[in-house]
């Protein structure tokens, strides 16, 4: 079933009939049509589940936010900021990426964002190539593994995890993310300057006063919603759904603020919204039918068996599953691998008595990578899709390679030193 399902995927067919297909003749050949009796009650449950309000109410806000040109305002204002430090404009990037994944976790946006308004002005000041590609990749996937993120709020459903825990468990590994990723700018813009040249800079005090109160203009609104959003999130007072439909109606009130509110901006982000939603939930019902016919065929128990039965016992199950979910992520998307592999992999985890919720940070720090490996990340296409023509695919495969790297090691040190990060 995993075979046929890859080559198809392989060969361009969508997903979500992918799955359902593969689930229906696998399922009739072994079962009967009976097998699917069950199929509307399943379909049913997912549409009375109230933490799935939550993915289309993100991504809601996420679009409003977008709307309101909030990361043309963040990039110009932190550009001005740090562009005078060497790599200033790659941190200021990182920084905003940071920001847009709290405040609109949608990964194309924030890269093709960055693309279009970073790209342009890091090459102008003769940034390499690779460099301020590998950085706008990367800084636009952070959506994946800061809050509120759409995978966190899948992933929680999936495994029967509080979503609010896992937002809370996710900001610190996400914090040291983004500070590697800075460091690692410092280090090699220390041992080679010429990668990433400081902007020149002839300011005033008055200037740099003025530059100042423009950035924290542009940084507060934003960052207040999502204190708003997480805080409601982590005191109590809110359920991440309740909390969702905050963020929605506070994104609207930022665009009010920035004089970017029409009638006709919130139809199309309703209207996209709608797009989202649906393949998300059209994904989830091919992955439910696959999943029941792949445990109607008896194969969940022979997974569970095998992985069981690795040496190494916990220790081998979560290396194998990371390695495993790390190559899937070469070749399908992560809202796939939370709907069809997570299910198979979580009884086990709880047969070895693994925490959960550090489980699942795990695999969502894995699954970040899956936007950057080639051949089909979808960061590499979104940068690519708005880079100049100057801009070739090898510089920006070339320029993610060590960003995926330090997701590896940091992905590592979550698995080795769980007690640093709160989740031993």
């Amino acid at each position: 079933m995993f075979f046929v399902a890859l080559v198809m995927l392989l060969l361009g067919f969508p997903v979500a009939f992918t799955f359902g297909g593969i689930a229906l003749i696998f399922g009739v050949f072994a079962e009967g049509f009976d097998m699917f009796a069950f199929m509307p009650f399943r379909i049913q449950s997912y549409m009375e589940n109230t933490v799935m309000m939550a993915v289309p109410l993100f991504v809601f806000m996420g679009i409003v936010l977008q709307k309101t040109r909030l990361a043309e305002q963040l990039l110009e204002a932190m550009g001005k900021l740090f562009g005078g430090v060497r790599g200033g404009l790659a941190i200021s990037t990182i920084l905003v990426g940071a920001l847009l994944a709290a405040s609109t976790g949608v990964v194309g946006a924030s890269v093709v964002a960055m693309g279009l308004i970073s790209l342009p002005v890091m090459l102008k000041y003769n940034y390499d190539k690779s460099l301020a590609c590998g950085t706008i990749c990367a800084s636009g996937t952070l959506g994946q593994i800061i809050p509120p993120s759409i995978i966190l709020i899948i992933l929680g459903d999936v495994l029967g995890i509080p979503v609010g825990d896992l937002f809370q468990a996710a900001m610190f590994p996400g914090a040291i993310l983004i500070g590697c990723y800075i460091v690692y700018i410092l280090i090699l813009t220390f041992l080679k300057p010429e990668m990433a040249p400081a902007m020149p800079q002839d300011l005033d005090d008055e200037t740099r006063a003025q530059q100042i109160i423009s950035a924290l203009k542009a940084i507060i609104p934003p960052l207040a919603l999502v204190l708003i959003v997480l805080g409601s999130i982590f005191t109590g007072i809110a359920t991440p759904t309740e909390s969702s439909a905050l963020g929605g109606v506070g994104a609207v009130v930022l665009a009010l603020i920035y004089g970017q509110f029409s009638w006709k901006m919130l139809y199309d982000s309703g209207l996209e919204t709608v797009k989202v939603t649906a393949m998300v939930f059209a994904i989830l019902m091919g992955a439910t039918a696959f999943s029941m016919a792949f445990s109607y065929t008896g194969g969940d128990y022979i997974v569970e068996e095998v992985l069981l039965n690795l040496p190494g016992e916990k220790w081998g199950f979560i290396i194998l599953a990371m390695i495993a979910i790390l190559i899937l992520g070469f070749f399908i998307d992560f809202v796939e691998i939370a709907f069809i592999i997570v299910p198979i992999l979580a009884p086990v985890a709880e047969a070895l008595g693994i925490n959960m919720v550090w489980f699942a940070i795990l695999i969502a720090m894995n699954l970040q990578t899956s936007f950057l490996t080639p051949p089909f990340g979808f960061s590499l296409f979104y940068l690519k899709g708005v880079a100049p023509s100057s801009v070739r695919t090898t510089d920006i495969y070339k320029g993610v390679i060590p960003f995926i790297a330090i997701q590896v090691l940091v992905l590592v040190s979550i698995m080795v030193f769980p007690d640093w990060y709160g989740m031993g």
